[in-house]
């Protein structure tokens, strides 16, 4: 495995565990304690891991953000698979909103290449992404968020204000169990809100390290979806809140690609 190779699955087993030891990692990564602290120190150093004792955590908490980087190297395989998934809703004539995100970011990498529907997006990574076919990408505007690439503030709010669309794929940083969507964010979590209130249909997209997750600003609620397209299927109270809210829920994991 080459090393860029082994940090991305350093920073993947340490987010999904919600922390590792050096020992653990060096045995499941068949390298030396040495090898994975030194990796672990230039993980810190890019603040894609916070270093612990005999180890390393998740550098994110309810407060704090991760950023883009640190999100678009976790859990790519079920991201893709989602994206893949999710990317069947689309339909012609469609205007269709993408949040920014990591993971809807592959939603919009596999959607159908022809300019058979109307892409907006408040991510310019992702105008990019969807101006590689032959669409061309309406793009909201507003002041660039370095720290996740996404476009906020009162310009794009505007755009928001006097648009709409019949299909929105919405991200979040977590899925409480008893439903709420949450962002660390206010000026994120305004736009989101935003574009759940213009969108005819909401596809929420989303792997289960988001399954009982709570950030501080509250955007919307289970209630505002009707798509939840994630990886394993919810269970307990979220299982619960998804039906109460009608949601409907695709599965689609790294497995059953």
């Amino acid at each position: 495995m080459l090393p860029e190779q082994r940090k991305r699955t350093v920073v993947e087993l340490v987010s999904e565990r919600d922390g590792c030891s050096v020992e653990e990692l060096a045995d499941e990564l068949d390298v030396s304690k040495a090898t994975i602290r030194r990796d672990l120190s230039e993980l810190e150093d890019e603040r894609l891991v916070d270093r612990s004792h005999g180890g390393a955590v998740p550098a994110t908490a309810v407060g704090r953000e991760q950023t883009y980087m640190q999100k678009e190297v976790q859990n790519l395989e079920a991201k893709a698979s989602i994206g893949a998934r999710a990317a069947g809703e689309i339909h012609d004539g469609q205007v269709v909103f993408f949040d920014s995100g990591t993971t809807t970011i592959q939603v919009a990498m596999q959607a159908p290449s022809d300019a058979s529907f109307i892409p907006v997006t408040n991510s310019p990574l992702l105008a990019l992404e969807l101006g590689k076919n032959a669409n061309d990408v309406k793009l909201t505007g507003g002041t660039l968020r370095h720290r996740t690439r996404a476009l906020v503030g009162p310009s794009a709010e505007s755009f928001m204000d006097r648009t709409n669309f019949d299909l929105l794929f919405l991200g979040t940083n977590g899925i409480d169990a008893d439903g709420a969507l949450t962002t660390p964010n206010e000026d994120e979590a305004r736009m989101k809100q935003l574009m759940v209130e213009n969108a005819e249909r909401v596809v929420l997209v989303g792997d289960r390290t988001k399954f009982g997750d709570r950030s501080f600003v509250q955007f919307a609620s289970l209630e505002d979806v009707d798509v939840l397209v994630t990886d394993a299927e919810p269970t307990g109270e979220l299982a619960e809140a998804c039906d109460a809210a009608d949601v409907t829920v695709g599965t689609e994991g790294p497995d059953d690609r």
